[in-house]
């Protein structure tokens, strides 16, 4: 990736920060931490932006921007200087690498790729420690199958070779717009990836359509029980519009009748629901 102009002047500012001695970088800790001191806060940070380019980088084989990797990681060193505890006598370079390194490798993993991936600490590991064990296990042996290669880098990192080939497959390739024209070999000149998709869902005038109907037999079917009486009502809906139907013997105990009368009121509801659900669809097919 070439470096630009802005890139370079960036750079050369970070490596001209002075070095902040043991003695001065605690003193400036204690002042901001003590005090709120935003100055020494700042000179903590410049003094050290030459570790965030450093660190910045190793990242550059992702293809993204070295500038945008310096910013996420200048964001991670202004969270390790609002965090650092100088009392525990620990050199501020290196408690800020951890943040440095983990804002970094977020911002990555956003930005790399239109598919999230490396939520959990294992697929991190994955993802930014594969290619560097593929290519170290490959100059070991060159024997070494792909599949037996993904085993052992499964091993290293404690995840599922399947894991292993699916980031392996990500890593090779990177996205492709659906947009993007195809050669005129593949499916000819003005074509696009998008052109070829198939789906089995219903076609945009097709869905409305269905729903439109849905609407309609739901108003006849309302308006077509509105013609039974309560217990016509009762029995339809406990043995043809309830989840788990009842059965004749238990309306007939419910209602105090027997279950063969049970069935001939129901029959004689349904005739009659029949008889306004065809006169609806005979009034609609005439409109």
């Amino acid at each position: 990736m070439a470096t630009t102009t802005a890139d370079r002047r960036m750079i050369k500012l970070a490596m001209s920060a002075p070095y902040l001695e043991r003695e001065e970088e605690q003193a400036l800790a204690h002042a901001w931490k003590d005090n709120h001191d935003q100055h020494a806060r700042n000179r903590i940070a410049m003094a050290h932006m030459r570790l965030v380019v450093s660190m910045a980088g190793k990242f550059r084989n992702f293809g993204l921007p070295l500038g945008d990797l310096v910013q996420e990681g200048y964001i991670g060193l202004l969270e390790a200087a609002a965090r650092f505890e100088p009392e525990r006598q620990v050199r501020f370079s290196t408690y800020a690498s951890w943040w440095i390194r983990a804002s970094i490798q977020d911002y990555v993993l956003r930005n790399w790729s239109i598919v999230r991936g490396g939520t959990s600490s294992a697929q991190k590991a994955l993802f930014f420690n594969l290619r560097r064990l593929r290519a170290r296990l490959a100059r070991g042996d060159d024997h070494l199958t792909s599949e037996a290669i993904h085993q052992e880098i499964a091993a290293a990192l404690g995840v599922s070779t399947a894991d292993v080939r699916t980031m392996d497959a990500r890593l090779s390739a990177s996205d492709v717009s659906l947009q993007a024209p195809l050669s005129v070999g593949e499916g000819g000149e003005g074509s696009n990836r998008l052109d070829f998709l198939t789906s089995d869902a219903p076609l945009p005038d097709e869905q409305a359509e269905g729903s439109i109907d849905g609407e309609r037999r739901h108003h006849w079917l309302h308006s077509a029980l509105g013609q039974l009486n309560e217990r016509e009502m009762k029995i339809i809906r406990a043995r043809r519009l309830a989840e788990n139907g009842a059965t004749l013997e238990e309306l007939g105990i419910l209602l105090g009748i027997s279950k063969e009368r049970v069935r001939q009121i129901e029959n004689r509801a349904l005739e009659k629901l029949k008889a306004v659900l065809i006169s609806k669809t005979a009034d609609f097919a005439y409109a």
